[in-house]
């Protein structure tokens, strides 16, 4: 009974974490007499979800060697995917800002879900990326190497297009990229650089750690929990007008098929099929919300909070379907 208990668990961890997530939130507005704490278990959630994220990509620097960390053949076909396709979609608006034709006029008054599409593709590869790949059975390290590239990449590209896309905010490429770097740091090198180090210090506590296998996954569950709580909250409060938001979800949704498929495409002629279809598909949503609000439209912050669904309704199939067809 117990192991069917457990086995269940996993194989629903997911669905589980994102109904819990979006009802927790939507049981909190139902009931005024607790929105008074509203700031502190945002307080709360905004705190711990870091902390999670940081072990989760702890665990999984504890698990792969240094010298495992190599390009793959799939890592550039992937980056010139996401680059290009954010560079063609922000200098098609680029262009409209700075022309008079009717196509242009139209690609302004839908400058939003252009700006959506922007975010979802160059969103960088979820930190718990690693622990998906791992669990169908690719290659965890290829995974985090991807990670680590187009973080880096992205710490550059988006700062260099936000000065042409808002000239009138005042945003410096040095500026941008100084904000970029200071969330990067501390949820990417950090953990990085700490696992080597207890690596190298402590190499009992080292090897218990990297033998915690489920850790990192039940680590993501609750993480999930809270983005997806967070994701609700951001779509719930967003003043955006049905259509608007439909039209927000559509764009997100397509992105997730286009990347998943595409990175599957990829893989499939390099040998990792697995190992790309999720560095390309899978984003770090919280990530990409921030860059939403801090550089472009905050409404475009809410395409984040859709592919959080999107993303995750993808892994509970994949994860599903690898438990079933063992």
């Amino acid at each position: 009974m117990k192991s069917e208990v457990i086995k269940f668990l996993k194989d629903w961890m997911l669905v589980i974490g994102m109904i819990s997530g979006a009802g927790a939130y939507l049981i909190y507005m139902q009931i005024p007499s607790i929105h008074s704490a509203g700031p502190v278990l945002e307080a709360i959630c905004r705190r711990a979800q870091p902390i999670l994220l940081f072990l989760m990509l702890f665990i999984s620097f504890s698990r792969i060697e240094p010298k495992q960390l190599q390009p793959a053949k799939w890592h550039l076909k992937d980056l010139l995917i996401q680059v290009l396709v954010f560079l063609a979609l922000c200098f098609t608006v680029i262009w409209a800002i700075h022309n008079t034709s009717p196509a242009a006029a139209w690609i302004i008054r839908h400058r939003v879900l252009f700006e959506t599409a922007m975010l979802c593709m160059i969103c960088p590869t979820a930190t718990a990326c690693a622990v998906v790949t791992g669990k169908l059975g690719g290659d965890m390290a290829q995974v985090v190497m991807y990670t680590i590239l187009i973080n880096l990449i992205v710490s550059v590209v988006v700062p260099l297009t936000v000065p042409l896309l808002y000239p009138q905010a005042g945003i410096t490429f040095i500026a941008a990229f100084c904000r970029i770097l200071a969330k990067v740091f501390p949820l990417l090198i950090l953990p990085c650089l700490t696992a080597w180090t207890v690596r190298w210090i402590m190499p009992r506590f080292h090897d218990w750690i990297a033998s915690r296998i489920n850790l990192s996954f039940y680590l993501w569950s609750v993480a999930l929990t809270i983005a997806v709580m967070m994701s609700t909250r951001a779509i719930v409060k967003s003043q955006v007008g049905f259509w608007m938001l439909l039209g927000i979800a559509i764009v997100s949704l397509a992105c997730c098929i286009f990347q998943f498929w595409t990175g599957r495409l990829i893989g499939k002629r390099c040998g990792s099929r697995i190992e790309a279809s999720q560095a390309l598909g899978q984003k770090n949503t919280v990530f990409g919300i921030w860059m939403g609000y801090t550089f472009w439209n905050p409404l475009v912050s809410v395409a984040g909070g859709f592919y959080t669904i999107w993303h995750n309704v993808h892994n509970t199939r994949q994860l599903y379907k690898k438990g079933h067809t063992r």
